[in-house]
């Protein structure tokens, strides 16, 4: 088990894309195992590191007991993963009060995941002493990144003494950090660097509005220095063989000592500028799901916008949004490459 962790953080620590997997639906709301496999074969051939399903971008009313998908999904993610010629990490989403939680890690352990991307939204008036007991408890299960999820799309306030805290857990092995604000991503930044575990506990942005800037950027306090690896993210869960190339021409930045830098962030700009559009930022992101389904649609992968909640849709305007940054940075989209191979992963 060691050794399979140890393994688990050296690629964490590498950095890699992770999209957030979507749920593919029919038009009567229900699980389309065809599209379902087409996406994860999508992001396995688009050079992904490993997928995340089961997660905020999947939907988390897969859980309810009316809607059951939770286990369907999970295994038909991990059984396309598993069928690649090349390794890819399986991060399954993990929610809900802590018996909830636990059961959702023994079964992601099962079903063959390598990680839980903890969700602490459903704890929202817990005390930090009750959430890191809770953490405790799931990591006992299953390595754990932590996820700073925003509030304005089911996430709670998650304070430096807390974060400090949580990486006091021996099985943790990163943070998706996606609060979408600069103090707040701040705040995990110092908890890792004050916690000296920068070497074995990766950053991963899930800061949509901010995806370059982040993997660009290291935070340096007072000789601490520590900085983002990679990305799990819901805007990468679309035009993905882009978003690999983008973290690979940051990677060879770095390595070169900033050469491109201004390029980067220039094309980082850009890039938040289409987020704002697919994930509905004018309105609160409530479209920001069916904002990725439209993308996806566009390209094929996808057969229409549907959300398990009915009322869950574009917002008014944002298809007009689409439209100008699909207009606008055709440089951002992969459409060639999916077009190319659509018909073999919709086999």
């Amino acid at each position: 088990m060691k050794r399979k962790t140890q393994s688990l953080r050296d690629t964490l620590l590498a950095g890699i894309v992770i999209p957030a997997h979507p749920l593919a639906l029919t038009a009567e709301r229900k699980l389309d195992e065809r599209h379902q496999r087409a996406l994860t074969r999508y992001y396995c051939a688009s050079g992904a590191g490993g997928v995340a399903v089961a997660v905020h971008t999947t939907q988390f009313q897969i859980r309810d007991p009316g809607v059951g998908l939770l286990k369907p999904v999970l295994s038909l993610a991990a059984e396309v993963v598993d069928a690649q010629e090349r390794p890819l990490l399986k991060v399954a989403g993990v929610c809900g009060p802590t018996p909830q939680a636990v059961s959702e890690a023994v079964l992601a352990r099962e079903l063959g995941y390598d990680v839980g991307l903890l969700s602490l939204g459903a704890l929202r008036t817990a005390s930090t002493d009750e959430l890191v007991a809770h953490c405790a408890r799931v990591a006992d299960e299953i390595p754990l990144l932590g996820f700073y999820l925003q509030p304005a799309v089911g996430g709670r306030l998650l304070d430096y003494g807390f974060w400090r805290r949580f990486l006091e857990i021996g099985n943790v092995v990163g943070i998706k950090v996606a609060p979408f604000d600069r103090y707040k991503t701040a705040d995990v930044a110092r908890a890792l660097a004050d916690s000296g575990r920068a070497h074995e506990v990766a950053l991963y942005t899930g800061n949509d509005d901010a995806i370059l800037a982040d993997l660009l950027t290291d935070y340096d306090f007072g000789g601490k220095r520590v900085g983002f690896s990679g990305g799990l993210l819901g805007q990468w869960a679309t035009w993905t063989a882009r978003a690999v190339e983008m973290l690979e021409a940051v990677k060879r930045c770095r390595a070169q000592g900033g050469a491109g830098t201004l390029e980067l962030l220039t094309l980082g700009q850009k890039l938040t500028d289409a987020n704002a559009a697919l994930f509905d930022a004018r309105n609160a992101y409530h479209g920001c799901i069916a904002g990725i389904h439209e993308a996806l649609r566009r390209q094929g992968l996808l057969r229409g916008l549907w959300c398990l909640d009915p009322k869950e849709g574009l917002s008014p305007g944002q298809q007009d949004e689409i439209d100008r940054v699909h207009a606008t940075y055709p440089e951002l989209r992969d459409d060639a490459f999916v077009a190319a191979n659509l018909d073999a992963w919709l086999r």
